[in-house]
């Protein structure tokens, strides 16, 4: 299954986009894909991220304004795919960005 997979992802070029970010590898990127389906129904960035429920829950009232957790509306397991990922490419980034220092 993880062979045919990785075949899937290769095959398909937004995929293979996808997986040139470090930690984001054939499921992540298939599993994205089939989550947004069609890019051109978002308007920008912003409003994929508030799809998948990243973004902060606003509280306004009058002259309060506090921003609280993620909404956690969508898809769970794509949003924790991306939590996993983002995880992974900063273990991946953090190790390099202190190498890099000592250069």
């Amino acid at each position: 299954m993880d062979r045919q997979l990785s075949q899937m992802a290769r095959k398909d070029e937004v995929c293979r986009s996808l997986m040139t970010v470090s930690g984001v590898g054939p499921i992540v990127s298939l599993s994205f894909k089939a989550t947004i389906d069609d890019p051109t129904r978002f308007k920008d960035s912003r409003a994929v991220a508030a799809y998948q429920g990243l973004t902060p829950r606003v509280y306004q009232s009058g002259e309060i304004d506090r921003s609280g957790n993620i909404s956690k509306c969508g898809d769970k397991m794509m949003r924790h795919a991306l939590y996993e990922a983002a995880n992974s490419h900063l273990r991946i980034a953090k190790k390099w960005s202190v190498l890099r220092a000592w250069v």
